[in-house]
Formats: C-alpha cells, sequence, structure tokens
C-alpha cells in the first residue's frame, strides 16, 4: 500500500504521518522524487481502508494498493530510478559501469596488474573473490582477510572502488572498507544474511540464483530494503536450464523486465552466464543493448593459470578491445561510462 503525499508537505508532518502508521504495527519506506512524496506501508495492509486514510490525513493526496509481493523495490512506489553511489560511482540508467577483475585473488601482484589494466582500459570498478564458494570442497577457496586486504592495497593503488562477495554474516565486519557487498548467486534467499547487509549502509550487489525467478530475485531484494538499505544493485547472471552447451543460460530479457518493475539498477554478468571465454563479448554488447545499466566481467592477467574460472575469463588484452568496443555502442546511445 502506497500513499502519495500532497506537493509541499513540511517534513514535520511526514515525520507525524509516519509515525502514526508506524504505530499501527507496519513498516514504512520514504521515496522522495521530484514531483512526488510517497509512504509505502510494508506489512500485511488487508485490513486498512485505503480512503479512510485519505480522508483523515489533509497532507495525503491519494492512497493505492500494490498487488506485487514486494513493495519497497516496486516502481510504482518509487518510479525514479535509484542512484547507487558505488564508493564514488553512480551506477543508474544513463551512467554504463563496467566492474572487471579476476574471480578470486590470488596474490598482490597479480591482483596490482589486473586493477592498473582494467583501470587504463576503462573499467570504473574492481571485482575479486576473497571467499569463494565452489561446488567442490577440494577447489580454491580465496584467501579470506587477506584477499579483502589485498583488494583494499589495489584500491589504493588504482583508485577502483572495490566489490566482492560475502559468504556469510559472521564475515560482514571484515567488509568495513569495502565498498560494495556481493551476495552471490548462491546466497540470494540466505533470508538471514539478507536481513543482515539490510542494516548496512553499504551498497549491495545482488545476483540471481541459478533456478530462481524474478519475483524471487525482487523479494530478495525486499528483505535487503525492507532492512533500511535502498543502495541495491541487481545481477542477471545466466540461470540453469537444460541446455549443457553453456554453463548457464543467460536471461536477457531479465533486464527490460526488471526495469519495468522495479527502480533499481540492474546489471549482467557474462562471464558466469557463459563459462567460456569466447562469449562474453557477444553477451557483453548483447546487454548493452537490451538496457543494462552496467556489466561484470571477470579478467585475469593469465587465464590458462588462473586458479579458478580461468576458462571464462578474459585476458588484459581481449578486456582493452571489448571496451573500445563497449564504448563506442554506449556513446551511440547516449550513455557514459564512467561519472560524467
Amino acid at each position: 500500500m502506497v500513499f502519495v503525499l500532497k506537493p509541499g508537505v513540511s517534513q514535520h508532518n511526514i515525520d507525524h504521518f509516519t509515525q502514526k502508521i508506524e504505530s499501527w504495527g507496519f513498516k514504512t519506506f520514504l521515496s522522495t522524487g521530484t514531483e512526488h512524496t510517497v509512504i509505502c506501508l510494508i506489512g500485511n495492509t488487508a485490513k486498512i481502508d485505503v480512503d479512510s486514510v485519505v480522508q483523515m490525513n489533509d497532507i495525503v493526496e491519494y492512497g493505492k494498493r500494490v498487488t506485487e509481493p514486494y513493495k519497497a523495490v516496486n516502481r510504482t512506489v518509487h518510479p525514479e530510478d535509484t542512484v547507487v553511489n558505488a564508493g564514488g560511482v553512480p551506477i543508474v540508467n544513463g551512467m554504463f559501469q563496467v566492474i572487471a577483475g579476476p574471480c578470486s585473488v590470488e596474490s598482490e601482484e597479480q591482483i596490482i596488474e589486473v586493477a592498473r589494466s582494467v583501470k587504463a582500459s576503462g573499467a570504473t570498478m574492481l571485482r575479486g573473490g576473497a571467499f569463494k564458494p565452489r561446488t567442490s570442497p577440494y577447489a580454491f577457496m580465496g584467501l579470506g582477510e587477506e584477499g579483502l586486504q589485498l583488494l583494499l592495497a589495489a584500491k589504493r593503488e588504482t583508485g577502483l572502488p572495490v566489490v566482492t562477495e560475502v559468504m556469510n554474516q559472521t564475515q560482514l565486519p571484515l567488509f568495513d572498507d569495502i565498498d560494495v557487498i556481493q551476495v552471490g548467486a548462491r546466497n540470494m534467499q540466505n533470508f538471514d544474511l539478507l536481513r543482515e547487509v539490510g542494516r548496512y549502509n553499504k551498497p549491495v550487489l545482488l545476483k540471481r540464483g541459478l533456478a530462481n525467478t524474478l519475483e524471487e530475485l525482487l523479494m530478495s531484494a525486499e528483505y535487503i530494503m525492507s532492512g533500511g538499505n535502498s543502495q541495491v544493485i541487481l545481477c542477471e547472471r545466466g540461470i540453469r536450464t537444460f541446455e549443457t552447451s553453456t554453463r548457464n543460460t543467460l536471461d536477457l530479457s531479465a533486464v527490460p523486465l526488471l526495469k519495468q518493475k522495479t527502480h533499481l539498477p540492474v546489471i549482467v554478468d557474462p562471464s558466469h552466464a557463459a563459462g567460456i571465454q569466447t562469449l562474453v563479448a557477444p553477451l557483453a554488447r548483447a546487454a548493452v543493448a537490451v538496457g543494462a545499466d552496467g556489466l561484470m566481467i571477470e579478467t585475469h592477467n593469465d587465464p590458462a593459470q588462473a586458479l579458478s574460472d580461468g576458462a571464462q575469463s578474459l585476458n588484459l588484452v581481449q578486456f582493452k578491445e571489448l571496451m573500445k568496443d563497449l564504448k563506442r555502442r554506449i556513446d551511440f546511445e547516449g550513455k557514459h561510462i564512467g561519472t560524467a
């Protein structure tokens, strides 16, 4: 349920109205746009009479029920696109961003070499796994806390904001200096973790699960936003289908559908979707064409020797060539890579 307020309502009156609603046992989400201020009620609103609330509160223009189960992430509640501030990099429609780096942080020399190179090629953020969820318990699972420190060293060297994945809520205190916390596909419905990152004042990159619907993805984002954190980036990274030619099947239709349903930015990870190096570039170009707000691309200085996911990683020269191509396409669409 949402209530659209009349123009010019004071903050004091908004706070009074919000406190009244919360005293009924609901959570509220305030959305302030250029034309309207909207208050969203989160909870079981079946017993609330919309017309009565409007009549008894002269600051309310009108109210309406939101039929979808997700409320805070709903574009009906927040018509304008949300701008996520990722360490000074705006992620929003019209400001295309590219996140690049290795699947796993392996050494200081490796991550700094990759960071310098991808920045020179035009990437605006650095990715790298310190804690790695792996299908096999015998596979390389990252350097852990040491990997986080190496990512921060690469940030100091290059200025690139850092994105890295958290595995569980007990690790969150280690992420205080990380710019964007990634919740991976396997954790998309780890509701305890979602609640916890919802309490952090830090952007969250939420990846779609291997076998999850778009509504389930949006409900996971709702968990984060209901905790008070509105800085959420959605990531389409491919879903599991009966097709075995690729690691996953990239659902490009998810991008325009999500942008219709939600105000949150949507990026695409073609590396995990394909699992094949030669498919990353064409899928990246396709993501630009369907309106994605950015890309996450695995890039390694020596993919053949990578400790994880080398088969889907671009080398530094391939990434540079892809960025040249993407810049031409993005400029043609009137967008920009970077902060201006």
